[in-house]
């Protein structure tokens, strides 16, 4: 098992690092260093956000009966199941953040752009979306299924800031991260191939919809958790992206994706730091 995960998250970060170094249209690439400045929140944002509540509200009512459903005999005794749910859940996370950092460091050492900007910007959407995810699991407190399975409605405000991880269960957090990071890749990737967001949206989101299905199947989070936790981790990918490109030049871009890292003359590494962006590679 543990062979197999490794295989599946090298080939995610080995997919990424290649799709990275892909030529992009030259409108693309113009559009990504001068883009102009527009409102980070829209009104298709409500309507999105509309659209998960909505979902997460139709969700809570079946709660019991999915869970229930999925720790059934029959269905925990599928050993096929159980590995998809470790690998998608591990990929999740810590996975996304490796995949992330991995990137943004491959980025730096080759001086190619879009890697680093990729690495950087998704692993940006992660830490916001947990960092927003562990608020809302506080403040909820709501208690996971393995508690009692029958009780999805046990909330009691600010009892998930207990060290007990318990009653943490609303939003799910590897949701969170699994839907950020598809978020984020999809959203910058679609700036550089317009025509590829059809195929590479549908694969990563159907993955980061495996890792929610995956804290339900091991009894860690009711279907309405997953909702929202998918609600957050995309807004979080989106408009970590969205506010990056509408800010070109920023600070924090300034400051993490400029100077180079290169090798001196007696073998050791080598930082040059500047305030302007140094790559050659686009």
């Amino acid at each position: 098992m543990p062979r197999f995960l490794h295989r599946v998250t090298l080939g995610v970060a080995l997919g990424a690092t290649l799709a990275t170094t892909l030529p992009a249209p030259l409108r693309a690439q113009s559009d990504t260093i001068a883009a102009p400045k527009t409102a980070l929140f829209t009104w298709r944002d409500m309507v999105l956000m509309g659209a998960f509540v909505t979902a997460t509200g139709l969700a809570a009512p079946l709660d019991r009966h999915i869970a229930k459903s999925l720790q059934d005999s029959a269905v925990q005794a599928n050993h096929f199941l159980g590995e998809v749910a470790d690998v998608v859940r591990t990929t999740a996370a810590p996975g996304s953040y490796v995949i992330g950092i991995g990137l943004y460091t491959y980025g730096r050492l080759a001086r190619n752009e879009r890697a680093a900007d990729l690495g950087l910007h998704g692993t940006e959407a992660l830490v916001v979306g947990q960092v927003i995810g562990t608020v809302l699991k506080g403040a909820f407190g709501r208690q996971r299924p393995y508690k009692d399975i029958d009780n999805p409605d046990d909330f009691k405000f600010g009892r998930g800031y207990s060290t007990s991880g318990d009653y943490q269960s609303f939003p799910s957090g590897h949701t969170i991260s699994a839907f950020a990071a598809a978020a984020a890749v999809t959203s910058e990737t679609s700036r550089w191939w317009p025509n590829t967001r059809w195929i590479i949206g549908p694969v990563l989101y159907s993955g980061a919809a495996l890792a929610g299905a995956s804290r339900m199947y091991n009894n860690r989070h009711w279907f309405s958790d997953v909702m929202f936790g998918a609600a957050i981790g995309t807004f979080a990918g989106l408009k970590v992206v969205r506010w990056h490109h509408t800010h070109p030049g920023n600070k924090l871009d300034r400051w993490l994706l400029s100077g180079t890292v290169s090798r001196a003359p007696n073998g050791s590494a080598m930082v040059q730091w500047s305030v302007t962006p140094d790559f050659t590679a686009r």
